[in-house]
């Protein structure tokens, strides 16, 4: 029998950079970026502190350079420089984004989405009854992501236990979160409270009082897996099952951003993005901003796995 195999060339010349995005009106981007920060972010002390050092770096000259990456990375540092806060960022997206609020982050999310089975990228049965069910890269907003979670959720109903793989999951939607958590509680269940600054509004996330499909349930065992890229309304999830007593969380300790955010489009290649509200447990009275969910069993995010199975079913 004859065996053919496909090589690629080794003396091919390696990919060029890619070309630098320019930025031609910094100042302009700067002080768009001021105006939102001081109209919109959560804490507005902290918005008046950033506006001042933004436009007192811009007149320094501190943001004299000529790519949108660039502008973006120093304007970001500058923006973490005060609280630390995660979320606040001038972000960079090497494809043009469209204008308007949150119209950047909704594109790139899109294509993730419909690369990832919907956010569900792995549902499995492991030994023992166990089913492992993976959320990522993100939780997608629920008009997109409800089907294939109930899909996926009602599929692993009848698992005696749940592992709930987040180590991955950068964050997403808090009504993602709040229907994810409605198959894994049995009753109405107060789960967050967004404090907003715009209209100085308290939104309350309940679980749903029916969902798709079939529930796992409040009694049988969950573990959920974090590590240190689980972010923001991952985070939420993990938190929020933890602080009701629903689950185990082994691995790392997750980034710490609990502030939803807003992003604005201030140049083709560039967002404003803008924590506008800050969670509040109905249960600690508090969130994990700047520290992260703690797990009830720390070790490597990538032993955590085989550490969730270690515990089995009765845990």
């Amino acid at each position: 029998m004859t065996t053919t195999t496909l090589t690629t060339s080794s003396s091919s010349a390696p990919a060029a950079a890619p070309t630098p995005v320019p930025v031609t009106d910094v100042p302009a981007v700067v002080d768009e970026t001021a105006r939102l920060l001081t109209e919109h972010y959560v804490f507005p002390e902290a918005a008046e502190q950033l506006a001042v050092l933004l436009r007192r770096r811009l007149a320094e000259g501190a943001y004299d350079v000529g790519s949108a990456e660039e502008l973006g990375d120093l304007v970001t540092a500058d923006l973490q420089s005060v609280n630390g806060d995660p979320h606040l960022r001038l972000k960079y997206h090497p494809e043009q984004v469209p204008q308007g609020q949150g119209e950047a982050a909704a594109a790139a999310m899109r294509r993730e989405f419909e690369a990832s089975l919907g956010g569900v990228p792995r549902v499995e049965l492991l030994a023992g009854g166990t089913a492992l069910l993976e959320l990522g890269p993100f939780l997608f907003p629920l008009p997109w992501s409800a089907e294939p979670l109930a899909a996926a959720l009602t599929l692993v109903a009848r698992a005696e236990a749940l592992i709930l793989d987040l180590r991955g999951n950068g964050g997403g939607d808090p009504d993602t979160v709040a229907f994810v958590c409605s198959y894994l509680l049995d009753e109405r269940t107060h789960l967050n409270t967004m404090y907003a600054r715009v209209g100085d509004r308290h939104d309350q996330s309940w679980t749903l009082p029916h969902v798709p499909g079939a529930r796992f349930g409040g009694t049988k065992p969950v573990h959920v897996l974090t590590g240190p890229r689980t972010f923001s309304a991952a985070e939420e999830l993990a938190y929020d099952l933890q602080q009701l007593g629903r689950a185990t969380v082994v691995g790392e300790t997750t980034r710490g951003g609990a502030h939803p955010r807003e992003g604005w489009t201030v140049h083709p290649n560039l967002e404003a993005t803008i924590p506008v509200a800050r969670a509040v447990n109905p249960v600690s009275g508090t969130n994990w901003e700047g520290i992260g969910v703690l797990p009830d069993i720390p070790c490597p995010a990538s032993d955590a796995l085989d550490r969730a199975l270690a515990l089995g079913a009765g845990a």
